[in-house]
């Protein structure tokens, strides 16, 4: 299928598809199936941080590698083979319980996870500002609340046929054939001329570095209140007496909550601007994240859930979106680089809160932690130079 014969609704489905994919299984099914895997296996608090973190490097490294990516063709192929892979990978974590084994699935599958997040979302922007569209993620990361309910719903419903951790993991791996077709027929193509990519300027040129550092320092932050809910969150509810069984309602709800939010922030922006707007999403997510930590009442967990759910996915959309407008020839490079930041996050926070969870037998001390780390994020975010009128 060419450039001229898809619709930009096409190119969004598909999108939305690959996130599903390489972020909502490749990534998050993790989250939900976590206490099947910790009860049925033996794995404790600390082992499974440490998978968390695997994951997360794996990540990086993919951000790293898309960083220093030019040529959209390698971009487009390897984009391509994420989305393969996130399905073997899923399928991967079923064949032998062993640490080694879950290991290199994960580390692989947060390579899907910078496939889908970084190339495929740098991919749909630069056909979105090709076309003459709004150069905007929100309806794109659709595909990150879409993915978030398909692994909780999924993890849920499939507890209920089939009690066992690897029968779960090969039925999730079935559920991502229904998401492969659209991700791979409604690929953003090719731009019509794809020769001297080596003289594309650097993604980063343009922009000054006290901003770009002073943006990735408060990312980071980012991806540490991140990182945590999005490991930890059913395991957290589940381990309040009150609410044994509720978890994946719990991350049900993150992911129903940030689905709406994309549209949501993009309009907050056009409106107070994208840094204020980040101020205000970092803001509602320290209280998020405090909730379940001051009380282990149901309305604090799904208030947390539906209020970590509906600012991480505006922090990720907004954030992306601005560095990405910079760098319009290369926007999946310029996101990378300001991902990796990100990426250090998501490797050191879940090992931290792991360790601090077999430690004290809670989640608690990790979420009071966490808060702090994104005050600090506030605070870094604030003193941001101005770029122009709308940041």
């Amino acid at each position: 299928m060419t450039q001229k014969q898809l619709q930009p609704w096409q190119v969004i489905f598909g999108g939305i598809s690959g996130l599903v994919l390489t972020i909502g299984l490749a990534r998050f099914a993790f989250t939900p199936l976590l206490p099947a895997l910790q009860a049925q296996t033996g794995l404790d608090d600390a082992h499974a941080g440490v998978l968390a973190a695997i994951n997360y490097a794996g990540y990086m490294t993919g951000a790293i590698a898309v960083a220093w990516i030019d040529d959209v063709r390698w971009r487009h192929r390897l984009y391509s083979a994420g989305l393969w892979m996130a399905l073997i990978i899923t399928a991967l974590m079923a064949l032998e319980s062993s640490l080694v084994v879950w290991a290199v699935s994960r580390f692989v599958g947060g390579l899907c996870g910078a496939a889908g997040m970084l190339m495929g979302s740098g991919l749909v922007l630069g056909w979105l500002m090709q076309k003459g569209q709004r150069p905007e993620l929100g309806l794109h990361f659709v595909g990150i609340g879409l993915g978030i309910v398909v692994s909780a719903m999924g993890a849920w419903g499939l507890s209920q046929i089939w009690p066992s951790w690897d029968a779960q993991w090969l039925a999730f791996a079935g559920i991502g054939l229904f998401f492969l077709w659209p991700a791979w027929r409604w690929r953003p193509p090719l731009p019509a001329t794809t020769a001297d990519v080596s003289s594309v300027i650097s993604s980063t040129s343009g922009i000054p570095l006290r901003w770009m550092w002073t943006m990735m320092a408060s990312y980071f932050a980012a991806g540490w209140g991140f990182v945590i809910s999005a490991t930890f969150t059913v395991a957290i509810v589940e381990r309040e007496p009150l609410l044994a069984g509720q978890g994946h309602l719990a991350w049900a709800m993150v992911g129903l909550a940030a689905m709406p939010a994309v549209f949501v922030w993009d309009r907050v922006a056009r409106v107070v601007g994208d840094k204020q707007a980040l101020l205000i999403a970092f803001g509602l997510q320290t209280l998020s994240v405090l909730l379940p930590a001051v009380s282990g009442s149901m309305l604090s967990a799904m208030a947390g859930a539906i209020g970590y759910g509906a600012t991480f996915i505006g922090i990720v959309s907004l954030t992306l979106a601005m560095v990405g407008r910079l760098s319009p020839n290369n926007p999946g490079k310029v996101m990378a680089r300001f991902t990796l930041g990100y990426g250090v996050a998501q490797i050191i926070a879940p090992v931290v809160a792991g360790y601090m969870a077999h430690a004290s037998g809670s989640f608690h001390a990790a979420l009071w932690v966490t808060a702090g780390v994104l005050l600090v994020g506030m605070v870094v975010l604030f003193s941001l130079p101005k770029m122009d009128s709308k940041t």
